[in-house]
């Protein structure tokens, strides 16, 4: 079993909690791995657990779990947990795992889940797009599609998900989310393979050559998978299209460091916008 096997990997730190009295990781921490790790792998999917599990009518239950031990990990260690789909039954989901420490394995695994009613937890097949999707990532296919375009084609599902961060997490008020400017912007929807639209963003123009970015919003899933940076992607693209040499936004403070990471630098002070403290930032296109 080799890192490079798997096409998704998620990074923790062992923590103090985690060691035992042979100073390394507690043998049955590792299920505790796999199991955060298969979390990240779907939102690497781009598929929100809950919401998809309901909407194909049935849930994931484990009849299975092993573990083989080579190595121990410590405290401190940064470790990476792969995780992959090995394989897809009639009702069962078998996934692979991996526990490595660069590119030292240190404890591998295999997690049979069994597709079932959740009520009854009495076993279905497993539903054809689901199967499509678990095919598709292994195979190294684009999870999303990021569309572009105006209010009329996109505000129905950026309408819904500025609802849920904005007005529902953040508590905007609905007078000052939505405005005159929807209309001539142009947005961004990120949707996934069921369709389900999972991010937003928009542009308009600011000054002449320069385009303001806004409204940047991901549902409460899909935070830290890389969706909002394929939306902002997607927005400079096309504002980059459009002529503009120049974007700007307003940050919220809590998420400059994400625009930092992508190459936006601060420009003036913090203020307050909604109640929120924000910042201008600058990128060139």
């Amino acid at each position: 079993m080799k890192r490079k096997a798997f096409r998704f990997l998620e990074r923790l730190r062992v923590r103090w909690a985690e060691i035992d009295a042979q100073n390394i990781v507690f043998n049955g921490h590792y299920l505790m791995y796999f199991d955060t790790a298969v979390a990240g792998y779907w939102r690497a999917l781009a598929l929100p657990y809950h919401e998809t599990l309901q909407d194909l009518a049935g849930d994931l239950f484990v009849r299975k779990a092993s573990v083989e031990y080579e190595s121990s990990a410590r405290y401190d260690d940064l470790i990476d947990v792969g995780i992959r789909c090995q394989r897809v039954g009639n009702s069962s989901i078998v996934f692979g795992a991996g526990v490595f420490r660069a590119e030292q394995l240190l404890v591998k695994g295999e997690l049979v889940y069994v597709f079932a009613d959740p009520q009854s937890q009495s076993s279905r097949p497993v539903p054809g797009a689901l199967r499509d999707v678990l095919h598709a990532f292994e195979a190294g296919k684009p999870m999303l599609d990021v569309r572009c375009g105006g209010w009329a084609e996109l505000g129905a599902d950026a309408q819904r998900i500025r609802s849920q961060v904005f007005v529902d997490e953040q508590r905007i008020p609905a007078s000052l989310e939505w405005d005159e400017a929807d209309a001539a912007c142009q947005h961004a929807v990120a949707y996934n393979r069921f369709a389900m639209a999972l991010a937003t963003g928009r542009w308009h123009e600011h000054v002449p050559g320069v385009a303001k970015i806004g409204r940047m919003a991901v549902v409460r899933s899909m935070r830290g998978s890389g969706i909002g940076r394929d939306v902002l992607d997607a927005l400079m693209r096309s504002a980059r299209e459009h002529g503009f040499h120049e974007a700007m936004l307003h940050a919220q403070i809590t998420a400059a460091p994400f625009y930092s990471r992508i190459g936006f630098v601060q420009r003036g002070p913090l203020f307050d916008e909604a109640g929120i403290t924000h910042v201008e930032m600058t990128r060139g296109l």
